[in-house]
């Protein structure tokens, strides 16, 4: 069964390749969804996967890439179907 979070992530997490290694942690987790920086200096995704999946790209986020400082990982019921595993901007 297919899981969807959505996830806000704080601290220094814009201009350390937070996106573009989340994406690559997606897609050898298998994970697909998005990510993106908001205007506010966080980073935004929506997450999907099985549970085992999911669990894992949210605990990859609770550290980040070794230039990012996690402050925080809000997790919601997030929505939507995916193809892959997008930045955006």
């Amino acid at each position: 069964m297919k899981e969807v979070r959505h996830l806000i992530i704080t601290g220094r997490v814009q201009g350390v390749w937070f996106r573009a290694s989340m994406a690559q942690e997606a897609e050898r987790l298998g994970v697909t969804g998005w990510v993106k920086n908001r205007s506010d200096g966080s980073v935004e995704a929506m997450v999907a996967g099985t549970s085992e999946q999911v669990a894992a790209i949210m605990n990859w986020a609770r550290r980040g890439p070794p230039a990012a400082q996690v402050e925080h990982v809000a997790v919601e019921i997030g929505s939507g179907e995916f193809s892959g595993f997008e930045q955006r901007r």
